[in-house]
């Protein structure tokens, strides 16, 4: 039998959620055109959609909040954030933006000129995007062990140090303005990377003249993972060993919607002075102030409580806990995932529980709409829709290797008789999966489409 950690906290206020039947279900899944962010909220009974901003903040992330400095330029609310994530991270500026992506927006728009190419173990979905809006080449060089599922290699994270030397040596030093890595790994199951990999990674990068930013989203769970797997860490704190990742970069752009448990806000710190003088007249232009970037001086002290929340071990433990709990109960019913489990979801192998729909029927989004005809479980899909894109030179589509679907589960909102919940969910769905039927585009935008577009069943 699966170990459910008991939660290192108590639940203080609750949000009812309910059920609505079949049918309902159905109507509301037509309204939105098959996708799942075109769902109201208030019919999904048990949301998987993402990690992002979905968390319950603490009693003293809210005791934080009534503490904010609203003041336009030099709020306390920024100092005390400025005083964790110099504590955290280590570099020697930073800006907060009101999201990740405009973090990612900002360190694009500095750095990326058309015809450029930026090298990472996988780029996820809103940094892919920036990168191409630019005119630029996301390039994805994570080991070949994560794209076997089953393979229970402990960081499937991992960039492949043969295929960066390769790559940087056949695109040119002059065509990559920064590489970068993503903690965890987000496009490939939530996979941890290694503090091996990191380091070998930053060698190569500085060996090459090539900045080296840090995906920084899901760090603390990474810094876990290595303190629980790789040799010499387990006597160090999250803490200490989320310190020694940052010191191999020269920045890192994050999202605080994930590791530090907030519904809002991230930043972009860096080492480099003119590139920070940049990124604050960039900020200015479209985010706001240096000191507050596009936040309420309240959300900047929940980001700094959270962030120190987030490295709690006790927490951490709990984190990966509940996640491995789901994925047992799903391998007990012999639902393919990515193993090992990752620290943020759950990623069910949809290709190959749903084989006989072919990629370009896409079967993770099959899938998802099957979760929630089922169940009321509104999960999101990471696969062709999300990533597949035509070749450049010859215009064929070029689809991603794994079809998954994932189960990403908030931060302290969700126990254990909802994942037992999701569990039978899959074990009804599995004893009629024949009959689940592939989905065709009706609209879909050119960039980021799994957010807006629109389907219809085949």
């Amino acid at each position: 039998m699966s170990f459910y950690p008991p939660e290192p906290f108590r639940i203080k206020m609750v949000e009812p959620i309910r059920l609505i039947d079949r049918p309902a279900r159905q109507i509301a899944l037509q309204d939105a055109g098959y996708n799942l962010f075109g769902l109201h909220s208030d019919d999904v009974f048990i949301d998987l959609l993402t990690d992002s901003g979905t968390g319950a903040m603490s009693q003293n992330q809210w005791s934080a909040i009534m503490e904010g400095d609203e003041s336009y330029a030099g709020a306390r609310s920024f100092f005390r954030l400025k005083e964790a994530v110099n504590e955290i991270f280590g570099f020697r500026f930073f800006v907060p933006t009101h999201q990740g992506r405009a973090a990612e927006n900002i360190l694009a728009a500095l750095l990326v000129k058309p015809g450029q190419y930026i090298p990472s173990n996988m780029h996820f979905d809103t940094t892919d995007a920036n990168i191409r809006a630019r005119g630029g080449s996301p390039a994805n060089l994570v080991i070949e062990e994560a794209f076997d599922p089953t393979n229970r290699h402990p960081f499937k994270g991992n960039m492949d140090i043969q295929k960066l030397r390769r790559f940087i040596t056949e695109t040119g030093v002059e065509n990559i303005p920064f590489g970068m890595i993503t903690i965890t790994n987000n496009a490939g199951g939530g996979q941890p990377v290694s503090m091996e990999n990191i380091r070998k990674v930053s060698e190569t990068y500085r060996e090459f003249g090539i900045p080296f930013f840090i995906d920084a989203c899901r760090f603390a769970e990474n810094a876990y993972f290595i303190k629980m797997r790789e040799p010499g860490y387990g006597e160090k704190s999250t803490l200490e060993i989320a310190r020694e990742i940052f010191s191999f970069a020269d920045g890192a752009t994050m999202s605080a919607k994930k590791d530090a448990i907030v519904n809002i806000g991230g930043f972009f710190t860096m080492n480099d002075e003119t590139l920070y003088q940049a990124a604050c007249n960039e900020l200015i232009l479209r985010e706001g102030f240096p000191t507050y970037g596009g936040l309420a001086g309240r959300d900047l002290d929940a980001i700094a409580a959270g962030l120190r929340e987030g490295v709690d071990e006790d927490y951490l433990a709990y984190r990966l806990g509940q996640t491995a709990y789901l994925a047992n109960l799903l391998l007990d019913n012999r639902i393919p995932i990515i193993e090992p489990p990752g620290g943020h979801a759950v990623y069910v192998d949809a290709g190959k529980f749903l084989p006989h729909i072919p990629q370009s029927q896409f079967p993770g989004q099959a899938l998802s709409v099957e979760l929630y005809i089922e169940g009321g479980i509104r999960a999101c899909e990471i696969g062709s829709v999300m990533f597949a894109y035509p070749d450049p030179d010859t215009g064929d589509m070029m689809f991603p290797k794994l079809e998954l679907v994932r189960l990403a589960i908030p931060r302290r909102v969700y126990t254990q008789s909802h994942m037992d919940y999701i569990g039978g969910v899959f074990a009804k769905i599995a004893k009629q999966k024949e009959k689940v039927k592939g989905y065709k585009f009706i609209y879909a935008p050119p960039m980021l489409r799994h957010f807006t577009a629109r389907f219809a069943p085949i």
